[in-house]
């Protein structure tokens, strides 16, 4: 005999999912799962769409982190049309380009950190959920939530200026992009128009987010650290002198211990360190490391992993940060979920930094745009997506429509990361427990949480999906069954 607990949906979160938590007669948990139940299918309805398509179709996968998949689609169009593998566009282009990237990754973590995990941070995980919302948020702390407002707003301009658009825009095309900033923009983004929307300011609500986070931890650090830890590799890109590089560089993993398993990999050469797991209770994929197995081989992406991956941060007041992370656990790779918070808001930062640098670029208001080179038949494009590493793969035939596409999209690289969260909280909260309470629940959720999972983002289609028809009489009796495959 086993309970079953059921937690539908998952709230705070893109996308829908559910959690099962199947408890035995004695109170253990038995089985947990985290099911993605929403199903769509892009990696099939691309397919025979002009390449050139790619870049602006992929970006509907989802309207919190557009850009990401709108730059890794264009990417790994780049290659597709000669423009080399992420460092052969023209200056303009890809600090454009870069501009775009940081202005997606600061609106995206400020929209988690504030609004979807802050209540449970600022309430605790069991208040009343009539006040463990971000209204709840604004009416304890309005300065708080006036910053978060505003600083969402600043990444969003800053995607308008360089997207054409703040969701959906078009500004990366094939080989290049297809605008650079006015002077007018520039300043308005750099020096503001008299308000807080301006790149210090920026940086320095940065700072003061770090600071509130770094307070609270100090405050509780037993629930911070222990709330759900274990055990993992870790993969990001880095810049190739294992710099922290959101935009492009090569794949790196560690091990629990910071031991390479993955040694600075071509992102061309994917495929060949990558495989996917599929499970029947869930349209996400399982990715894990060929040479390690299913077993041994899966990983972190996001915050978390590439801060446990890469060797510094470029940028000075991030980099200062960073030093105190990795002191936290000597320098070890760092296992405690809830630390993702913290790793967030150093990203923050970073963005804010990088943002200010690249406006004071005078590259971005220059008007040579795009390069092409040599057609080849597949490309592929990855990028640090605000949740981790997302990849994009096309094959284009010579006719110019895309005949193959392959995405393993950041929250599927996360997907048995979440998996094991959900046991180690349910495990801890709710085994043995006669009565389950809704804030043993939440507290699944805010494992989950922390990864900051786009669930709509992460599900796509492996082999067919089946038709069931059955015919049902008046009477309700089953008359027929029939079932394509």
């Amino acid at each position: 005999m086993t309970r079953k607990i059921v937690i539908d949906p998952v709230t705070r979160v893109e996308g829908h999912g559910k959690v099962t938590i199947h408890l035995d007669d004695a109170g253990n948990v038995a089985q947990s799962r985290l099911h993605i139940v929403e199903f769509r299918g892009f990696e099939r309805f691309v397919q025979g769409r002009p390449y050139w398509e790619a870049p602006v179709l992929v970006q509907r996968l989802c309207g919190i982190c557009p850009v990401s998949h709108h730059l890794s689609g264009a990417k790994a169009m780049d290659v597709v049309v000669g423009a080399g593998t992420g460092d052969g566009l023209t200056p303009t282009a890809e600090k454009i380009r870069r501009l775009m990237h940081y202005g997606q990754i600061f609106q995206s973590h400020s929209l988690h950190f504030f609004h979807l995990a802050s209540p449970d941070l600022l309430f605790g995980y069991d208040a009343d959920p009539a006040t463990r919302n971000v209204i709840g948020v604004a009416l304890a702390n309005r300065e708080l939530a006036t910053q978060a407002v505003l600083m969402r707003k600043y990444g969003q301009e800053v995607i308008a200026a360089t997207a054409g658009k703040k969701i959906h825009g078009t500004g990366a095309i094939p080989g290049g992009v297809n605008k650079s900033l006015t002077a007018e923009e520039r300043d308005r983004l750099l020096k503001g128009d008299g308000g807080p929307l301006n790149a210090d300011q920026m940086v320095a609500w940065s700072q003061g987010a770090l600071a509130f986070f770094k307070d609270y931890y100090q405050k509780h650090k037993a629930f911070i650290d222990n709330f759900s830890k274990f055990p993992s590799n870790h993969l990001c890109l880095v810049r190739k002198d294992g710099a922290l590089d959101l935009y492009h560089g090569v794949l790196r993993a560690v091990d629990a211990e910071g031991r390479r398993i993955l040694d600075d990999v071509d992102c061309q050469d994917y495929l060949q360190h990558f495989r996917e797991e599929v499970k029947s209770w869930s349209y996400m994929k399982f990715p894990y490391l060929k040479k390690l197995g299913p077993e041994k081989g899966w990983y972190r992406v996001g915050p978390l992993a590439r801060l446990n991956v890469v060797d510094f941060i470029p940028t000075p007041l991030a980099q200062k940060e960073f030093e105190e992370f990795k002191a936290a656990t000597g320098g070890k790779p760092n296992d405690m979920c809830m630390h993702t918070h913290w790793a967030r808001l150093i990203e923050v930062l970073h963005a804010a930094e990088k943002m200010r640098e690249l406006l004071r670029d005078p590259d971005v208001l220059g008007n040579d745009l795009v390069v092409r080179g040599a057609r080849r038949p597949e490309g592929v494009g990855i990028i640090e997506a605000p949740r981790g590493t997302l990849f994009h793969h096309y094959a284009v035939g010579d006719d110019d429509l895309i005949k193959m596409a392959n995405l393993i999209v950041s929250t599927t690289n996360n997907n048995e990361p979440m998996n094991r969260a959900v046991n180690y909280v349910a495990t801890t909260y709710m085994a043995g427990q006669k009565e389950i309470t809704e804030p043993m629940m939440n507290a699944v959720e805010v494992a989950i949480r922390a990864y900051d999972p786009c669930l709509s983002c992460a599900t796509h289609a492996y082999g067919q999906m089946p038709l069931d028809l059955t015919l049902v009489d008046a009477a309700g009796a089953v008359v027929a069954r029939r079932r394509k495959n």
